[in-house]
């Protein structure tokens, strides 16, 4: 009760004002009432991470509570539309020079080793995790597990765990994954991977231990865990489980793609590969199609698949007239990322940048009317790359041949848009293999040997589409 009546007060609040303590009576009420049961460190099994607290647990609090808590820890207010907005401070996009992978055997043999993927001593892991245990056996107040799963064809599957300290964070990743459907589905849970999220600390002895900074995003394929320290952007978290899948599903023989997905009325299936900002969101959400996925699916023998159980959406200069499906879903139960707002009711305001270009919306994929509710589809008719040119030389559209399909995706030539990363304040010109280079963890021709095989089994057309400027460069053209 204590709580329910500060988030109806914490509705009308200023952006930067944090939630209300409750009405005297109400907290005199409260003193009375049977405290809250929480599960435990055994209830949930996380003794095996080394986590052991004394601190209240929520393990897949429902929207609802979630939205409780994230009032009453004043980690960010309600909008006019009934959603949720945090701010994610310094951070609005990934932080790509502070990933980490851990170099041991026997992934280090499968790796794609460079930029992309750097290599850490598992010593200077272990010293990580071990912050990262203490940080939570000793200072978090509370602490939110989500248990669900990544891959919509239960065949190929797999569980991810997410702790988290924070409310959003929960908010996000029961967002953006799978959710059970009900408490049976996940009674004897184990998880496959398990991402620890410690955004409030970070690495005081980043150069001893040969990192980029005090921000780490580290992971340990032998152990399955990944740690995250120093950062609050919960991109983070999302990426870092696709990043996994890219690493597991084509050892087994399965496509893993950085792209959207949708099926029209009579199951023909398209995709649409891109990187973000250059329209996979955007053009896979049309009324006249059932939505499958905004942004990563697989490819086995049965069809496509979704990873996700929900879409993570641009909100820079959007509006419903362009974009209505995604304009609509922002509401109760979404979480809007380093928006601008406006008023006492705190207004989303789309176009002002002034935070950042990469504001964001996450919410679930049952947001859009039209999604497919098993999130799969048959073998893609069509398939599109996206490529947002710079340079105003590539045409509007272009239909491809298998030489030149896998030409363009192995080059992946596009720009990377504004506050899609720390540092992007206007379109740069870059290649990505695959349309995904950043999430790719094996070398890009294993993923390209696998699209060339699907390509010629089902007979798939692809096209190149160009959703940058025409008629001349950014700042020129159109």
């Amino acid at each position: 009760m204590m709580r329910r009546a500060a988030f109806q007060q914490a509705r009308m609040l200023p952006r930067k004002l944090v939630a209300p303590v409750a009405p005297r009576a109400v907290r005199c009420l409260a003193t009375v009432m049977e405290p809250p049961h929480y599960p435990t460190v055994a209830d949930i099994g996380l003794e095996s991470l080394g986590i052991d607290t004394d601190a209240p647990m929520m393990r897949n609090p429902s929207y609802e509570e979630l939205f409780e808590e994230e009032v009453a820890n004043g980690e960010g207010v309600v909008t006019s539309t009934g959603s949720f907005a945090i701010d994610t401070g310094k951070f609005t996009g990934r932080s790509p020079k502070d990933k980490w992978i851990v170099k041991q055997a026997p992934s280090e043999g499968n790796l794609w080793w460079g930029d992309v993927n750097r290599g850490i001593e598992p010593e200077v892991f272990d010293e990580l995790y071990e912050k990262v245990v203490a940080h939570y056996n000793n200072d978090v107040e509370k602490v939110y597990v989500f248990d669900g799963f990544c891959g919509a064809n239960p065949s190929t599957r797999k569980n991810v765990r997410f702790v988290t300290e924070m409310a959003w964070q929960n908010h996000f990743v029961r967002n953006m994954f799978l959710r059970p459907k009900n408490e049976d589905e996940i009674a004897d849970f184990a998880p496959d991977f398990t991402i620890i999220n410690a955004c409030k600390i970070s690495d005081q002895d980043w150069e001893r231990h040969g990192l980029n900074s005090d921000v780490f995003v580290a992971f340990n394929l032998e152990k399955k865990i990944a740690i995250i320290g120093g950062t609050y952007y919960g991109g983070e978290m999302k990426k870092g489980i696709f990043s996994m899948m890219n690493y597991w599903l084509p050892l087994e023989g399965i496509m893993a793609m950085h792209c959207s997905a949708n099926k029209g009325k009579n199951g023909d299936t398209a995709l649409f590969f891109g990187l973000s900002g250059t329209g996979k969101t955007t053009l896979s959400a049309d009324p006249n199609r059932y939505l499958i996925g905004d942004d990563e699916h697989g490819w086995d023998d049965d069809g496509i698949f979704n990873f996700e159980g929900g879409c993570y959406a641009k909100t820079i200069n959007l509006k419903e007239e362009n974009e209505p499906e995604i304009y609509r879903a922002i509401k109760r139960d979404a979480l809007l990322e380093n928006c601008w707002l406006e008023g006492e009711d705190n207004t989303p305001d789309y176009f002002n940048a002034t935070k950042t270009q990469n504001g964001r919306v996450s919410y679930p994929l049952h947001h859009i009317e039209n999604h497919d509710p098993v999130s799969m589809g048959g073998h893609p008719e069509n398939i599109i790359f996206l490529t947002c040119d710079a340079f105003g030389v590539l045409p509007p559209v272009s239909r491809l041949t298998p030489e030149q399909a896998m030409y363009h995706f192995l080059s992946g030539y596009t720009a990377k848009v504004a506050g899609t990363e720390r540092g992007i304040d206007e379109p740069e010109a870059t290649f990505s293999a695959c349309f995904g280079a950043a999430f790719l963890t094996l070398h890009p021709t294993k993923y390209a040997d696998l699209l060339q095989k699907k390509l010629e089994n089902h007979d798939t057309k692809v096209f190149l589409v160009n959703t940058g400027w025409s008629g001349g460069a950014y700042g020129t053209g159109e």
